[in-house]
């Protein structure tokens, strides 16, 4: 299977969608892959749903192993795209690569088979992570008004259970990608400033 790509890595609303989505517009030989819409090819619109399933499936209380069941659905999304990579392309994988089980383990899902169907993907040739403050993080996310119940601990989110989680999270991203190449692009870039870092980092 093609090793020859990067995840884009970083905790939640670090500014990773619009990077891709900057470095999409640009064209070239990165393409951006991720199960956001926007950057959804055509044979794969029937996901574009997934992303809003996922957070109402654990916001409503269902079944692990039916969260689990769509979780493998996204890893399963990953593995197709490394496996159709067009030639002459480098992949440039959303950081849920690595966070589908990252946060299925801060949030108590990561028991049962589907795990070990994560861990045969490949790794990839590195990593880019974009850091940012989790103040700045819930900010971004309107003062917690756009959270989503798979950005924070409890029922509810507020500021305190949405920096633990993110602190969290962030330990393990960092503890998943340990022996990888990781660059690290600081915070307090603009938009196009962090889609130039993330490039040169790739090609260098």
């Amino acid at each position: 299977m093609n090793s020859d790509f990067w995840v884009l890595l970083g905790t939640d609303h670090c500014g990773k969608s619009t990077a891709l989505d900057r470095i999409a517009a640009r064209g070239g030989s990165v393409l951006p892959v991720s199960y956001d819409a926007a950057l959804l090819p055509e044979e794969y619109r029937d996901l574009a749903p997934l992303p809003g399933t996922l957070g109402r499936a654990v916001a409503g209380g269902h079944s692990a192993e039916y969260v689990q069941a769509l979780l493998h659905l996204a890893v399963a999304y990953f593995r197709d795209r490394i496996l159709r990579a067009p030639p002459g392309r480098t992949l440039l994988i959303d950081s849920y690569y690595y966070k589908i089980l990252a946060k299925s383990r801060l949030l108590g899902l990561a028991d049962g088979p589907w795990p070990r169907y994560w861990r045969s993907l490949p790794r990839p040739r590195g990593v880019v992570l974009l850091d940012v403050d989790p103040a700045t993080a819930w900010r971004r996310a309107g003062d917690g008004a756009r959270l989503n119940p798979l950005e924070h601990y409890g029922t509810a989110p507020h500021l305190d259970a949405f920096t633990r989680f993110q602190r969290d999270l962030r330990a393990e991203l960092l503890a998943e990608t340990q022996g990888l190449r990781v660059e690290h692009i600081p915070a307090g870039q603009d938009a196009e400033a962090t889609a130039d870092h993330v490039l040169w980092a790739i090609k260098e």
